[in-house]
């Protein structure tokens, strides 16, 4: 396996530069593990693939106004994206991991002024957020630990709301509307994250109505989006990159209603790659099997079977963290169906589609997608792998 197998071309203009309006109006590609076979649809026929007593599951993070560009001493300008508070390194929450621009240039020791408005305020509005480089992220390229300190009078949380801005990813250059279609409509009010769990982008209000007068379940999770959304495998070798902790969330509600629809024989149905990471995280192989062993059992592949573990379950899990890697090969104890977008090629991201379908079934998918026009990435379609 190399990192190679989970690459493709993809046309400019296949990257969706704003979201489908209504949210669930986008295309959906159907993809059927069992014999590989394709549908085309809209997401909001997403309710006649799922039944009474299946359980959805959703990331409710919420993004921050992590993007903040503002200027060195010297007036040149830095952009910074935050990333995650180390409270292990501050306890009052001032040291925060960060992507800066230009790298190069912001090394420990350099400072950075941020004002209300952003960079090109004027000179004369009052600086709101001061940053002091640290030191290097072990393992990050570009990556910094940064000591940010509000102006006197506000908290370090209404500093980063004056000065800071909802991030979009590199590849979305056009968009000027409203950074709430940015957030998913079940978001909590908590901001966490570097990024939004797009898949949920999709879900309106009145969908997820028409899915719960249906019977089906809804429940949520939170995995605080962190640094390996914005990072690329460079390895050649898949199995040597090296993914980042993000904090996660799995509450025992979600868990009891995991054991309840595997019970009664209904599927769990994921809502993008942090749901996932987030349910097979919380898997713990040493915990003793619910009876009826209902979570320690998988779907077989197309390309292989496994056999029936004895032992493990889904358990509550309050502010930890994983760094799970799932690539072909892996196991899925939890998840049975996937709510997904079309991912950038060589990303962590596609090989975990890969894992949960297979590769070949996944590569040829998204080979139809662009045959078709589908739109891709954050602001795009749809895919459910079922």
């Amino acid at each position: 396996m190399r990192t190679d197998d989970f690459d493709y071309e993809l046309p400019d203009e296949l990257i969706a530069q704003a979201p489908a309006e209504p949210r669930d109006s986008c295309r959906m590609l159907v993809l059927h593990r069992e014999d590989g076979s394709i549908e085309h649809r809209h997401f909001y026929d997403i309710v006649d693939y799922l039944e009474a007593g299946d359980l959805v599951v959703a990331n409710r993070t919420r993004v921050m106004p992590a993007r903040l560009v503002g200027r060195k001493t010297t007036g040149a300008l830095a952009e910074t994206l935050l990333l995650r508070r180390r409270e292990d390194l501050d306890v009052m929450g001032a040291v925060w991991e960060c992507l800066v621009s230009p790298g190069r240039r912001l090394k420990p020791g350099a400072v950075v002024e941020y004002r209300a408005g952003g960079a090109h305020a004027s000179v004369t509005a009052p600086v709101v957020l001061t940053a002091e480089i640290l030191d290097y992220v072990e393992s990050s390229r570009g990556g910094r630990l940064v000591r940010f300190a509000p102006a006197e009078g506000l908290t370090l949380d209404e500093a980063i709301h004056q000065a800071g801005h909802v991030p979009l990813p590199p590849y979305i250059t056009s968009y000027e509307g409203d950074p709430e279609k940015y957030q998913t409509v079940y978001a909590m009010s908590e901001e966490h994250s570097a990024a939004a769990p797009t898949a949920g982008l999709h879900f309106t209000p009145e969908l997820i109505e028409r899915l719960r007068a249906k019977g089906v379940l809804w429940e949520e999770v939170e995995l605080e989006v962190g640094i390996d959304t914005f990072r690329l495998v460079e390895e050649d070798d898949p199995t040597q990159h090296v993914m980042h902790t993000e904090r996660y969330h799995v509450p025992q509600r979600v868990v009891d209603a995991v054991h309840k629809a595997k019970a009664e024989g209904h599927r769990v149905v994921a809502v993008g790659t942090t749901s996932v990471r987030s349910l097979e995280s919380a898997y713990d192989a040493s915990a003793p099997v619910s009876e009826p062993p209902v979570v320690a059992r998988r779907f077989e592949e197309a390309s292989d079977s496994s056999a029936v573990c004895d032992r493990g379950d889904i358990v509550e899990r309050v502010n930890a963290t994983t760094n799970l890697y799932l690539m072909p090969g892996s196991t899925f104890h939890v998840v049975d169906t996937m709510v997904t977008n079309f991912h950038v090629p060589r990303s962590t991201l596609m090989m975990l589609v890969s894992a949960f379908a297979t590769r070949e079934q996944v590569m040829a998918a998204y080979q139809v997608a662009i045959g078709e026009g589908y739109r891709f990435f954050s602001f795009g379609d749809a895919m459910l792998i079922v």
